[in-house]
């Protein structure tokens, strides 16, 4: 019988996207931190669909280094899909984060991994680049306020939820799945399913080689990724609260129009057969209907869905 191999104590993740130029310094900057900790670990990369030469460069640095795990995903799926490969690749009892252009800073891992020791009760800690080096109208200051709307309407507050430098136990990130641009509303969605966060101030540096992969489309993304986060912390688990609500409200100004033609027509021997406001409140009662019974469904479907997990 072969002996069981000990547990992995941490899996790095990291999603790359043409990043060749930073791809080795990254490698040996992680390794070097990791080993420091004397923690048993590996690094897991994520090749999003690189066009340049970041898929051959990993592949001949893990050659060297049997604690680097590349993946190659086979085209450009974003960076949500990238980290939830790794995650489902993650052996480690605890999972990192971090971005492949060099701004986030290996060493801070260490004294992360430090914090979370000392603190069971932790469950996430996200980074918080303090002294963000990037430019201040086209990066940090729709950071900033991105990172308040975030923070007012999922309720867990936070300086940075763009940092990518952030650490999980592994209980609480595999239970999420990642959509989207959901990436940037993990504490959020931990927060959902009891995760205790806290937030540390990290280093961050300028990138000196490579393009940024951020543009201004990815705003308008977020915004509607946000929307969902949103219903997600509120609704998901009492959908005829989401749709009922409004499907009585409707329902119920559509009958009240009804009974007011239906008064017109039978006491005053009004025309009603024509008229616009006839069409409204048959439609609005109609819809009301149709949201009641699509918030029925939602309850039964949520019930199907957590029942067989036991929860």
């Amino acid at each position: 019988m072969l002996p069981l191999s000990p547990p992995l104590n941490v899996s790095v993740v990291i999603p790359i996207y043409n990043e060749e130029a930073n791809v080795a310094e990254l490698v040996a900057r992680v390794g070097t931190a990791m080993l420091r900790t004397g923690k048993t670990f590996e690094l897991i990369c994520v090749d999003d669909g690189s066009r340049d030469g970041s898929a051959a460069a990993l592949e001949a640095i893990a050659a060297e280094r049997p604690w680097l795990k590349p993946l190659y995903l086979i085209r450009n799926y974003g960076q949500s899909a990238a980290l939830q490969a790794g995650f489902d690749a993650a052996q480690g009892e605890i999972i990192v984060t971090l971005d492949g252009d060099l701004q986030n800073e290996p060493d801070d891992i260490p004294e992360l991994l430090k914090i979370l020791d000392e603190r069971p009760e932790v469950d996430v800690i996200s980074g918080w680049r303090k002294e963000r080096q990037d430019r201040t109208v086209s990066r940090k200051l729709p950071s900033a306020a991105a990172n308040a709307v975030i923070s007012s309407v999922t309720g867990v507050k936070l300086h940075d939820y763009g940092c990518a430098l952030k650490l999980y136990r592994a209980d609480v990130i595999r239970g999420l799945r990642l959509y989207g641009e959901l990436h940037r509303f993990i504490p959020a969605l931990a927060a959902e399913v009891g995760a205790n966060i806290i937030e540390v101030p990290v280093r961050h540096h300028a990138r000196t080689r490579g393009e940024s992969k951020y543009g201004i489309d990815r705003t308008f993304r977020v915004l509607l990724d946000l929307l969902w986060i949103k219903f997600l912390m509120r609704f998901l688990h009492r959908p005829l609260q989401a749709f009922g609500g409004v499907g009585l409200a409707l329902g119920a100004i559509g009958l009240l129009i009804l009974a007011w033609l239906t008064y017109e027509k039978l006491a005053l021997g009004a025309e009603i057969g024509g008229r616009p406001l006839l069409l409204l409140g048959v439609l609005l009662a109609l819809i009301g209907v149709q949201l009641v019974a699509t918030g029925l469904m939602g309850e039964l479907l949520t019930r199907i869905y957590h029942e067989p997990q036991g929860r």
